[in-house]
């Protein structure tokens, strides 16, 4: 990025509606500029290599190459930051996981409303996203647990993570590291509703454990895995019959609902010294008051370091507060869990 200069991004679409809606929005804000608008990506590679934009934002669904393909074959030859926009669809996942360092649901066109929250969106995270490192989302964290049939902690021990921009695959990473004999895990990541029940499902099917969105009641067992709901915040709370979760409706905490924050603050509470707090890459400060909070009442907390995270937003604000007991790499945070958990 050109230091002083605009944001210039270019805007991949197939609807000529949509392209212009996309072009009024963005250029209302005079930190960006739009130099660029293709229907289709071959009419994109044109523009990237006549403006050489910082950032794409790019629609899944076009018409002789969709955009998560796109993003696959794009990003080895051109790498930036990539934010995709999508209707509820698996795709908006694959688009991530393929390098896509974000992505926004795609508005109701009808809904003046729901336009104009989806521009701000964009605009907030096209912001975010020429401070990225897209390239950190390519390491692997498969390299550091070296018996993965042990059975890690107790009962009564809790893991909790919390993640935003690039946290999809730095969580996919993290759990597919993980023995699945680990305690409870609750998870928070900034993500839409309707998408995180399709983001637990993935998780299901792609890691060792037992991964569902979460409902109030459900209880954290040994190798099962919780994800907030996109639209609620989620709670631990200690019963007689261990942790269980309430998710329920709330006004955002630090821009999120669900909130790190929330869910860490309650872990404190709960599990107290028996709780292991994980902060991973996103942009701004939800989580670090709540990690501090498990790491003050005896619970020891990890942040990943800035150079495997998409964004080095949130863990670094955890890390400047004294929040992060551990910095580290992705790839040695599975290994570091079980270290602290024991056997």
């Amino acid at each position: 990025m050109r230091v002083g200069q605009p944001i210039r991004l270019i805007v991949v679409d197939d609807s000529a509606v949509f392209r212009e809606v996309m072009l009024r929005g963005l250029s209302s804000d005079p930190a960006l500029e739009v130099a660029g608008t293709a229907k289709d990506p071959y009419e994109a590679v044109e523009w990237i290599e006549r403006v050489r934009p910082d950032v794409m934002i790019c629609d899944i669904e076009m018409p002789r190459m969709n955009g998560v393909e796109f993003v696959r074959k794009l990003l080895p030859q051109h790498p930036m930051p990539v934010i995709v926009v999508s209707s509820l669809s698996h795709a908006a996942l694959d688009a991530l996981e393929a390098g896509a360092v974000d992505f926004v649901k795609k508005p109701d066109m009808r809904a003046a409303s729901d336009v104009e929250r989806f521009l701000m969106e964009v605009i907030r995270k096209a912001k975010a996203a020429v401070k990225s490192n897209p390239r950190a989302g390519s390491e692997r964290a498969t390299d550091d647990v070296t018996d993965r049939y042990k059975t890690y902690g107790t009962d009564d021990d809790l893991i909790a993570i919390g993640a935003s921009t690039g946290g999809t695959e730095a969580i996919h990473r993290l759990l597919t590291a993980l023995p699945p004999s680990m305690p409870g895990i609750a998870i928070v990541q900034h993500i839409p509703a309707v998408f995180s029940r399709m983001f637990a499902e993935r998780l299901d099917a792609t890691t060792p454990f037992r991964v569902k969105e979460a409902q109030s009641g459900d209880v954290l067992r040994r190798g099962v895995a919780l994800v907030a709901p996109g639209d609620r915040h989620m709670r631990i709370v200690k019963t007689e019959g261990g942790y269980v979760v309430r998710c329920d409706e709330g006004e955002k905490i630090n821009g999120h609902c669900p909130s790190v924050d929330v869910m860490f603050e309650s872990a404190a509470k709960h599990a107290g010294p028996r709780a292991i707090g994980v902060l991973l890459t996103g942009m701004g400060y939800d989580g670090a008051k709540g990690l501090l909070a498990v790491r003050r009442k005896g619970g020891r907390t990890i942040g990943q370091d800035a150079s495997t995270s998409v964004v080095y937003g949130m863990p670094k604000a955890a890390y400047e507060v004294g929040a992060v007991e551990y910095q580290l790499p992705l790839s040695q945070i599975a290994g570091r869990v079980c270290s602290l958990l024991g056997s």
